[in-house]
């Protein structure tokens, strides 16, 4: 049944035994107890808790933990827990043997149809026909072989074979490398998500996989919910609960109404405890999961039997099990296919643009089918003018009968000439290709590891050089996210710095500390500093931690406030969300009456304000005038400076008349303001420079904040995003939809194309504004070419934006679950920096596949061109089957790991970014291969037809069967493999640059693999005899060799100095796909745009692109979930009907 079926069926006798003594580990639950629990939903499951436990605190009681001081840290606890509850784990896939991917290796239809020519051969080697009539066959067996050597006749075979093996072993531990890196970089990403639980009273991080049940987890915005547990406590709690139930809703939670929280649910908004009562496979992900891993192993039997199963599901399940990307699915949840509030039909739309192809991957599909139709019909000729020519000179020239004795030497020359086809063939693909951009993006992940960058998608970091705008948050990304309070306005006075706290009157003070230190989360702390002289330490929300600085600057403390208001006595939370840009808390007074404090964004909060607090401490009017006036005087000052502005006010309820507290407009209104501060948030140092690089490098940066338009600017031209006198935009969020929208209110691509060009800043901007923005820049159609956009976000508000966009970063210390899970790169520390660091990788993969283009093309053309001209004139190729394959495979193989290592120099950030229609192969690259081209099949030629004469050997032209290896092909095979692995250095260059040896020794790899190979050529030259056809050469020989080999250096410089732009008559190859090409239906349907491909080359009978395929699949590793998210979870609510229909 497969080990997800297996895991989930260990833990079904346990409950059994549970019931026979139902407090195992004197443990009050049994496991099925709260595995049927949390079945339930709502006020069946509040009635449930209350007949079973009394209330939630029972369930504590009976699970022997503490709503407060959470579990002891006992070790032995935890474990024996572990041990009857299960561990917060769901085990993963069964990665593929070896084996496995051997069997798929050998898949690839060019090496079966090698297979098949190579056993014909050996079959017939081993025939020998009669004596006798050899002479009625006419000199096709005669010549120069003597027995010895007809018995050597298989080698040839046998040869290939060999190489066929090499291959696949090669391009077999290839994916198998590959697949194990995936599992490290998905185990990494596991391990780095982390959950606050409360142990022996302490706030601990802990990792997910880590949870236990009776755990108690704090649960607050942006989480991605990894256990199941029953709420505690909670303000405000909104959950999407989509990826589950697929209800796009936000489902309202609280203690006394709905208390269940799921696994794999977003936090949308508020905070809580609960405790969790289901971990790994018991949860509602963890059944779910073992539902599918069981459903995918039965759908793999059926297939087996060849019985067509209609559904969605069942394809969906295949595939997820052909999915090579591997993914240890530790607590995973399923994704929902939305961070945000977004409806279906957003979904449906929203899952485009991850199903295009990557910019590369449609170019080189295209490119690869060409490639592949030019070489099927090169070959198809070259067999065929070899048969007729033999089959004219023998049977019409010569007059002979065919006669029955000699039919299996014409055979075997006829597989001779099959053989010398499909070698045509073989040197025609480059299957180096696949491999070339494999190593590429493998390498240049592992190594953007270094460079603070995760990378979740592969096809993400070949994606980032082609970016052309980046849009970019402000706090934390260009700002340090250490924010302190730096000018404040309290009591009719503007303080430019912090005041004493004898100036201010002793109302005012106390009324301050107590609005901050209970109108903000309870986890948000500062902390002693780590090591002395250092700062101390800000945890929790930012903006918050800047005002509690404030109050010890104040010399007050705010811990003794909230030990007076515990967070379990807060009466309501309107906790903060990008729609309020406010938060407000209300608490219970005294004399029966309430007390609301609330914090915002200095504009929105003032409009609310009718009153203010004097110098003395008392109320004075607050008018639309007085507001105008502040806003001139106080806060554009402040904002000018660079400073966020936030209004702290409150307002006191009389006991007599409750008011409705979900009125909330009602409620936060005919506020008193208390003070508004001014926080600064220090640029980072180092992100000026990032900037201008990568305005140098054509990418335009634009910042999307939540931030009033006067802060955003100065901190904009503090980064040098804008520089005065140049002509550009700085909006704000309202302005900006009143621009894009027409009368009615929908957005108009032609007004939005008037408005993003010029833009640079948009403040006070929502999410919403943020993605409208991004989606624009994409859709558009205004510039020569689409733009590629790459957008940073941290907040659970941001998913959709991070995934509509090309490439979206996410920040890895401040970034929230659902940001992290939308995203396809993490950016580990946070920095801008970093980011241009992925542009420069991504560049450098682009390049990188470039060079072994024009290397590999340049091989390719010229020995097909010699096979072909070659087996036309001497009726056989030059270059021997087991040769070709030598020069195709090693020199494919070796070369993409040469050039696909080559590392990134800061060089790539001069250019422009190619953009998605910059074909792969551009004309400087097409007159290197070319031009080199000519040098060599010129050389290959003049020894083909006079090297006999020149180096005084004998001809190997027009040898018969079997003939030992002559000299003469010998020394033309050498002198080709010596031009190919000087061409190698050549290649390192694509845009004619002169020193090609420029950073050569900074890339060992490279230096390593070109001796390497030039050791091997000399092994094979020297003692490879009969089966590579080759006879040892003499040292002069050899020279001879190596001194036309370096004539490719030379000849290099000749055609560096030919200028590209006088040679009009050169094409381009390898554009992306036109526009007319990729029809909306196309696109909506990622996978046929894939067959689509794979029909053509069907016609030509070779699926190269197979492998292509196959490493864009694992090249995905996580699009494993994507295909969960799109493809499963739809379905997932009918999986889920057991558990949410009453039982």
């Amino acid at each position: 049944m497969g080990d997800m079926a297996n895991s989930s069926i260990e833990f079904h006798p346990k409950p059994q035994q549970q019931r026979e003594m139902p407090h195992v580990g004197g443990f009050g639950c049994t496991l099925a107890e709260l595995r049927n629990l949390m079945e339930l939903r709502g006020a069946e499951a509040l009635q449930k808790i209350q007949e079973a436990y009394g209330d939630v605190s029972g369930l504590c009681r009976r699970l022997k933990t503490s709503p407060t001081e959470g579990l002891a840290d006992n070790t032995n606890d935890l474990e024996k827990r572990r041990q009857i509850y299960g561990q917060n784990f769901i085990p993963p896939k069964q990665p593929k043997t070896f084996l496995q991917l051997v069997w798929e290796a050998l898949q690839d239809v060019t090496l079966i149809i090698l297979e098949v020519a190579a056993i014909v051969s050996l079959g017939l080697s081993f025939y020998a026909p009669p004596g006798e009539e050899s002479e009625a066959c006419g000199n096709v067996s005669g010549g120069a072989e003597d027995e010895g050597e007809a018995e050597a006749g298989w080698i040839e075979g046998a040869a290939i074979l060999l190489s066929v093996i090499c291959v696949v072993l090669v391009t077999a531990f290839n994916d198998w490398s590959k697949e194990k890196q995936f599992r490290g970089l998905q185990s990494r990403i596991e391990q780095e998500q982390k959950f606050t639980v409360i142990r022996n009273g302490q706030l601990l991080q802990v990792p997910v996989a880590a949870l236990v049940v009776g755990d108690i987890a704090q649960v607050k915005y942006g989480d991605l919910l990894p256990a199941d547990g029953v709420l505690i406590q909670g303000n405000d709690l909104k959950i999407d609960e989509s990826s589950l139930t697929g209800e796009s809703d936000h489902v309202r939670k609280s203690a006394d109404k709905d208390p269940m929280l799921l696994s794999g649910t977003h936090v949308m908004e508020g905070s809580g405890r609960m405790v969790v009562t289901a971990v790994g496979v018991n949860s509602q992900t963890g059944i779910i999961f073992t539902l599918l891993g069981a459903g995918g192993e039965e759908e793999e039997k059926k297939d087996k039997k060849g019985k067509q199963q209609d559904g969605a599901m069942d394809s969906s399940q295949t595939r997820a099990k052909k999915q090579d990307g591997a993914v240890a699915m530790e607590m995973q949840p399923l994704k929902s296919a939305e961070g945000g509030e977004m409806e279906e039909r957003e979904k449906k739309k929203a899952n485009v643009p991850k199903k295009e192809k990557s910019v590369l991957q449609g170019k080189l599909t295209k490119l690869a089918v060409q490639i592949g139709k030019a070489g099927l019909v090169m070959s198809a000729i070259t067999v065929i003018i070899l048969v007729l020519y033999f089959v004219i000179e023998t049977f019409v020239v010569d007059g002979r009968v065919w006669l029955a004795e000699c039919t299996p030497v014409y055979v075997q020359y006829f597989v001779k000439f099959f053989i010398i086809g499909v070698t045509v063939l073989v040197v025609a693909v480059p299957e180096g290709l696949p491999l070339a951009v494999t190593i590429s993006l493998a390498y240049s992940v592992k190594k953007m590891m270094k460079d603070n960058n995760l990378v979740r998608h592969l096809d993400a970091c070949e994606t980032m050089g082609n970016a052309t705008a980046i849009c970019s948050d402000k706090t934390g990304t260009l700002t340090t996210n250490r924010m302190t309070v730096v000018q404040s306005y309290l009591g009719d006075t503007h303080y430019k710095e912090i005041p004493a706290p004898s100036a201010l009157t002793p109302k005012i003070l106390d009324l301050l500390v107590h609005a901050i230190s209970i109108n903000s989360a309870y986890t948000t702390k500062i902390l002693p500093p780590e090591k002395e002289g250092a700062l101390p330490r800000q945890v929790g929300n930012k903006t918050e931690c800047a005002l509690l600085g404030f109050v010890l600057d104040l010399k007050r403390d705010f811990q003794p406030v909230r030990e007076q208001i515990p967070e379990d006595k807060l009466y309501k939370v309107y906790t903060f969300n990008s729609v309020r840009k406010s938060m407000s808390t209300v608490i219970r007074m005294p004399d029966g009456g309430f007390r609301l404090f609330s914090k915002g964004a200095s504009e929105i909060l003032l409009k609310k304000c009718t009153n203010i607090l004097n110098s003395n401490g008392e109320l004075r009017g607050f008018r639309p005038r007085d507001r105008d006036d502040m806003v001139k005087k106080i806060i554009e000052p402040m904002a000018c400076d660079g400073l966020r502005t936030i209004c702290i006010a409150y307002r006191d309820f009389s006991a007599i008349q409750e008011p409705d507290w979900d009125n909330e407009n009602e409620v936060v209104g005919e506020l008193t303001c208390i003070a508004v501060v001014g926080i600064e948030d220090p640029v980072r140092p180092e992100v000026p420079e990032a900037i201008r690089k990568c305005q140098r490098a054509g990418i335009t940066v634009r910042m999307v904040t939540g931030d009033n338009i006067n802060t955003a600017r100065a901190i904009a031209a503090k980064c040098g995003i804008i520089h005065p006198g140049e002509d550009f935009l700085c909006l704000e969020g309202k302005e900006f939809n009143r621009r894009i929208r027409n009368e009615k209110g929908e957005i108009e691509q032609e007004r939005l194309d008037k408005v993003w060009p010029k833009l640079r800043v948009l403040a006070r901007s929502s999410p919403t504004d943020k993605h409208t923005l991004v989606k624009g820049i994409i859709d558009s159609t205004t510039g020569e070419q689409r733009q590629v956009v790459a957008v940073t976000g941290d907040g659970t508000n941001d998913g959709p934006a991070l995934k509509k966009a090309d490439v979206g970063f996410a920040m890895g210390i401040a970034g929230t679950d659902v940001a992290k899970e939308a995203s396809d790169i993490i950016l580990t520390d946070d920095n801008f920096t970093s980011i241009v660091k992925a542009v420069m990788w991504g560049r450098n993969v682009y390049d990188s596949i470039s060079k072994f283009l024009q290397f590999q093309l340049t091989v390719n053309v010229v020995a097909v061109i010699v096979a072909f001209t070659g087996a036309c004139i001497t009726q056989d190729s030059p270059l021997k089957a087991v040769q070709m394959l030598w020069v195709n495979l090693i020199m494919d193989t070796f070369a993409s790991l040469a050039l696909a290592t080559e590392p990134p120099t800061e060089s790539l950030l001069l250019r422009k970014p190619y953009g998605r229609d910059k074909p792969l192969i551009s004309r400087t690259m097409m007159k290197n291969i070319l031009g080199h081209a000519v040098y060599q099949l010129t050389i290959i030629f003049t020894l083909l037809f006079v090297g006999e004469l020149f180096f005084d050997i004998d001809s190997g032209r027009n040898a018969p069967l079997h003939s030992p290896p002559s000299e003469h092909y010998t020394i033309i095979f050498n002198t080709f493999v010596m031009m190919q692995l000087f061409n190698e250095i050549n290649a390192r260059k694509i845009h004619g640059e002169r020193n090609v040896f420029d950073g050569i020794f900074s890339n060992p790899i490279f230096c390593t693999i070109v001796l390497g190979t030039f050791g091997i050529q000399i092994v094979i030259v020297q003692f490879g005899g009969k089966p590579f056809s080759c006879s040892p050469l003499s040292t002069e020989q050899w020279l001879w060799c190596l001194f036309v080999g370096v004539g490719e250096l030379v000849w290099g410089q000749v055609i560096a100095t030919i200028p590209t732009s006088q040679l009009k008559c050169l094409k381009e190859a390898g554009h992306g796909p036109g526009k007319d090409e990729m029809t909306d239906e196309e696109l909506a349907e990622g996978e046929e745009e894939i067959d689509h491909a794979e029909r053509e080359l069907r016609r030509g009978q070779i699926l190269w692109f197979r492998g292509l395929n196959r490493i864009q699949t694992q090249a995905t590793g996580p699009r494993f979930l994507d295909l969960v998210d799109h493809k499963i979870a739809p379905r997932i609510s009918e999986a889920c009907t057991p558990f949410s229909v009453a039982k």
